[in-house]
């Protein structure tokens, strides 16, 4: 589900996710960048046509390396897109969006990104982020530069650096990581992550049995911390 928050005029997130079969699943976040500057279109550009590709070309038969070269495949292909539209219309020029695929294939979880929506891992006992922000404030983080707290609270925290869509190339991060029978993935842009602890996100996730009422409690928790950002969640249970 996404959610345009309390303040934003524009919805700038987009979400889809697809279920194949009982043992494989995938999901895609967007949260596109860029303000007037079509934000908006190039995150629905990135889901539209990662979905597809994802959906026309995984299957169960799929080994690792092969559903790799598809989740490649798919996000190159929209990156060149966003990148050829924003080219060739100078209104849109500095556009682009975060990514995240998440696939769900037998026992291991395939998780590629660009930017600072993020991926968790929830089992019975805990929650795990699974993906590291591309961010200025992550990188100050990292150089110890920063306390987290530091972090959690500065003005710059929304400057990425890797989006879809900006550069001819893409420069991807991709992790493979097993996982087990009822584990939660959960992919979000940071509307939800900069208003709901991740405590509060894993409290939401195992209280709730319905899993759309978890994502929508969620996005409801956003809005009740300050809305201040489109909010977008997705989940998939294994």
């Amino acid at each position: 589900k996404t959610d345009i928050g309390r303040v934003r005029k524009v919805n700038q997130d987009a979400v889809k996710t697809e279920v194949i079969s009982d043992n494989l699943a995938w999901s895609v976040v967007c949260d596109g960048m860029g303000g007037q500057a079509g934000g908006d279109i190039a995150s629905n550009i990135a889901v539209i046509m990662i979905s597809k590709f994802l959906s026309d070309n995984l299957s169960e038969l799929k080994t690792s390396d092969e559903i790799k070269s598809v989740i490649y495949e798919a996000v190159s292909s929209a990156n060149q897109a966003i990148y050829l539209k924003s080219e060739k219309d100078k209104n849109l020029k500095s556009m682009g969006t975060t990514v995240i695929v998440c696939v769900v294939s037998m026992n291991k979880l395939y998780v590629a990104h660009m930017g600072d929506s993020r991926a968790y891992l929830i089992s019975d006992d805990e929650i795990t982020q699974i993906t590291t922000d591309h961010s200025m404030v992550q990188e100050m983080l990292d150089n110890g530069k920063l306390t987290i707290e530091e972090a959690r609270n500065h003005p710059q925290k929304n400057i990425i650096t890797r989006a879809l869509g900006v550069n001819p190339e893409i420069k991807l991060e991709y992790n493979t990581i097993d996982i087990q029978k009822g584990n939660i993935i959960l992919s979000c842009t940071d509307g939800l992550t900069n208003t709901v602890e991740e405590q509060d996100i894993y409290n939401i996730c195992k209280k709730c049995n319905n899993k759309e009422e978890a994502v929508g409690k969620l996005i409801s928790k956003g809005n009740k911390n300050g809305g201040n950002d489109n909010i977008t969640v997705s989940l998939i249970c294994c």
